[in-house]
């Protein structure tokens, strides 16, 4: 049931910052380019799974994206709004489809189950 449940969130997330992202206007070049981003964080594994996995979190955890969204409301910035719903909408996605923040133990462990 909890997995049923994480699932259903990200999906949520995901379709949420897509409709707010089309709705603002935004452009489909940048959504292809930018959705995928976060996943260059995995980087970090070359040099070792601690690294990796604090790097991979750091980057798939919505506490940023949210900060950025709300920070880029208040002063105006369309970019900043940009890319924190890309952001939110990628770990949406993430989540949606199993993969969970790591342990740093082995890529493969992560809190919502092992890949």
């Amino acid at each position: 049931m909890n997995k049923i449940l994480l699932r259903t969130e990200g999906l949520v997330v995901l379709a949420s910052s897509i409709y707010f992202y089309f709705n603002l206007e935004f452009r489909w070049p940048a959504l292809v380019i930018l959705l995928l981003a976060p996943d260059l964080s995995a980087l970090g594994y070359v040099k070792n799974n601690k690294v990796g996995s604090v790097l991979y979190n750091l980057f798939h955890t919505y506490s940023v994206p949210i900060a950025i969204i709300i920070c880029s409301v208040a002063i105006h910035s369309h970019i900043s709004l940009m890319i924190g719903l890309l952001w939110a909408a990628h770990i949406g996605m993430d989540r949606m489809f199993g993969f969970g923040l790591k342990y740093p133990t082995k890529f493969q462990d992560t809190h919502l189950n092992r890949i």
